[in-house]
């Protein structure tokens, strides 16, 4: 037990009382490290250099591929090479730790090549895809997936090798390659390269976050039912195709990130690593209860057998080091660190954090991935989809935490569709959206959003549909009168982002199509939709008609993220609460020389409404009811306003601030003169 206090115990003394349960996590996790890198004789990252041995190896003599399959009692490289036959040739052989090994001549196997590991066990045999495969295709016939050597003569060579993220703040395009066409059918990374990458820079984000992008059988799983876990998803191309995607994103000034599915794998036997050699717990507890997820009919690994650690640990290298990507969102996170998956918990006080639910080794296990990111890359990014609010989640390492640099909050996005579905608009209260933007603990930084894929799978509504419904198909046209619905809607679309977005303490995440209104929901091809295509895809061309309404709240997000970079460092900025008045549905607040003030009220308009803000002059910069954003044009944006003196205040430097406040609208002024 370490003697001095940690540090996330000295910054929050009402985890005085679990310090046993923090210090014991943060003990656990050195002494995990101290064990794999043998007592620092080796560092993490050369630790988690797996995917450098395992796999299919190409040396200047030939290949060499290793597979870890303890129970296993004979494994042969089976494939387009020798017909699929179990070859005596082609036979491993059994080395340490459960560990075969089979070196092949050079002009034995070559790029392209398909193959699969015949693995026979005591009782049972089948063909299994190596665990470490780099490539991994199906059959478009048969619909098999098998491994796929890939040695191009003349690989993608990156012409940018060092890039540093833009967290200033960081502004994320949620992307799913497969979905981010106009057609009816799976994208690729050169489409989306040539076409998206453009008009993501253009609207101003600077990071992408990728969905998908490890290989999964069901293409209807959104990416999260992951079976080859070093294997780039071949339906959207090659990985060179990847890299090129990844190096013209840094030459554009735009991070990458990778969605990283580590919380679960698929069951599927013949294309993921499920009874890889047989039994049921090589990568997996032998526990069913723990072994199984409730929710997501998916296998949970076992964080703390060694060999799965090296195998995780070495995927988060392998993904930074191969393809350049500059960090990852971690998928399913409080999945990961409850024993019940966080299913039916409501976590309501300190206690819930510190009980026998948590699971230690997955815990440790996150806290050892985020060390290791952070050592290969300082400047990478890493993010928690975490929805309990677990402390420390980050915090360094170090100080006691688990080291992640953002956590999702996912409070916003809950709250604005519950707002939209079961509240009156005259009872939007200012208090209660000022309280659940900026609702987080200090000492972590957030990712501030309104809606993600989660809001918009099928079965669901995204915002701008749950605000305009049917009226879109009909109404959204300029060439036609609108209606009330359109009109509320294309307003309050602008209010929730621009107050989402400009309450943020870390970034702000967009998923793609939504900052135009795509309308309705997304559902991937399926028996139950006639195998269609028409709601997995993004409808580009909506926004691009200037005849229809959605390039105005295009052209606000473009405005919005203009007016949070014109700010340096505008996340670290703080914001100052001036007005929330629920009777009035107002709300005001400062940031640096910025003054938000928004009026949600659904009917009344306010003239020469009041704020107290520092004396000076003011101007209107941004203006969600300004024509160019569809909105009715009811200010004048080029008048400035003055403070006017209170002599209560003015020793304060305060005076009031007066302005006209339309129903459903938001104005931004900009301090320029004290």
């Amino acid at each position: 037990m370490n003697s001095k206090k940690l540090k996330i115990i000295k910054d929050d003394p009402w985890l005085a009382p679990y310090s046993e349960a923090i210090e014991g996590r943060h003990n656990y996790a050195i002494f995990k490290e101290k064990t794999i890198t043998e007592n620092g004789k080796k560092t993490l990252s050369e630790f988690a250099s797996g995917y450098l041995y395992f796999g299919l190896q190409k040396s200047s003599t030939g290949w060499t591929i290793r597979e870890w399959a303890p129970n296993a009692t004979a494994v042969y490289l089976v494939g387009t090479f020798n017909d699929w036959k179990q070859d005596e040739d082609f036979k491993l052989q059994r080395i340490e730790n459960g560990i075969w090994e089979l070196f092949i001549p050079s002009h034995k196997i070559h790029h392209l090549d398909l193959y699969k590991l015949y693995v026979k066990w005591d009782g049972g045999s089948g063909e299994r895809i190596p665990a470490w495969s780099r490539r991994v295709v199906q059959d478009t016939d048969t619909l098999i997936f098998s491994a796929q050597v890939w040695e191009p003569a003349n690989g993608y060579t990156f012409k940018q090798n060092h890039f540093n993220p833009d967290t200033s703040p960081l502004l994320i395009y949620e992307c799913h390659i497969g979905m981010a066409t106009n057609e009816e059918k799976v994208g690729s990374f050169n489409e989306f390269r040539e076409n998206v990458l453009p008009r993501i820079k253009a609207d101003g984000y600077n990071t992408i976050q990728l969905m998908a992008i490890q290989e999964h059988p069901y293409y209807g799983s959104f990416g999260y039912h992951v079976s080859n876990f070093f294997a780039p998803s071949s339906r959207f191309g090659t990985p060179d195709e990847l890299k090129q995607l990844v190096d013209a994103a840094h030459e554009m000034g735009i991070s990458v990130i990778m969605d990283i599915v580590h919380s679960h794998a698929t069951k599927n036997e013949a294309e993921g690593i499920a009874k890889q050699d047989g039994t049921v717990d090589l990568y997996f507890p032998s526990d069913p209860e723990k072994r199984n997820h409730p929710a997501w009919d998916s296998l949970c690994f076992d964080y703390g057998k060694g060999e799965v650690l090296h195998f995780l640990l070495s995927n988060c290298k392998y993904w930074m080091e191969e393809f350049k990507f500059d960090g990852f969102r971690f998928d399913g996170v409080t999945s990961m660190i409850y024993r019940s998956h966080g299913l039916e918990e409501a976590f309501t006080s300190y206690d819930d954090y510190y009980n026998i639910g948590q699971e230690g080794d997955a815990i440790c296990y996150l806290t050892l991935a985020n060390k290791l990111i952070h050592e290969v890359n300082p400047k990478a990014i890493t993010i928690a989809e975490e929805v309990s609010g677990m402390p420390g989640l980050c915090v360094k390492a170090e100080d006691g935490g688990y080291g992640f640099d953002y956590r999702m909050a996912m409070n916003i996005p809950d709250y604005w569709i519950k707002t939209i579905k079961e509240k009156k608009d005259e009872d939007w209260h200012p208090s209660a959206i000022w309280w659940e933007t900026t609702n987080r603990r200090s000492d972590e930084k957030t990712i501030s959003y309104v809606e993600s894929h989660d809001q918009a799978l099928v079965g669901d509504k995204t915002i701008i549909f749950r605000l305009i419904d049917a009226d879109m198909y009909w109404f959204m046209s300029k060439l036609m009168d609108s209606s009330y619905l359109v009109d509320r809607g294309i307003a309050l679309h602008k209010m929730i982002r621009l107050v989402t977005s400009s309450t943020i303490n870390g970034g702000y995440l967009n998923f793609m199509g939504n900052e135009f209104g795509r309308p309705e929901w997304v559902d991937f091809p399926r028996e139950g939709n006639g195998w269609s295509y028409k709601y997995a895809r993004r409808q580009w061309d909506l926004a691009d008609n200037k005849d229809l309404k959605y390039h105005y709240l295009g052209d606000f997000d473009k405005a919005m993220l203009r007016l949070i970079k014109s700010v340096p460092n505008f996340q670290g900025t703080p914001i100052i609460k001036i007005w929330d008045k629920d009777g009035d549905n107002v709300l005001a607040y400062m940031r640096s020389n910025l003054l938000f003030i928004y009026n949600f009220h659904p009917l009344k308009s306010f003239s020469d409404y009041g704020v107290l803000v520092p004396q000076g002059e003011y101007k209107i910069i941004l203006n969600t009811d300004s024509i160019e954003f569809g909105g009715f044009g009811l200010n004048d944006d080029s008048i400035h306003h003055f403070t006017h003196f209170d002599p209560v205040y003015a020793p304060d430097n305060k005076g009031w601030l007066k302005s006209y406040l339309p129903s459903r609208s938001a104005i931004v002024l900009q301090l320029i003169q004290d």
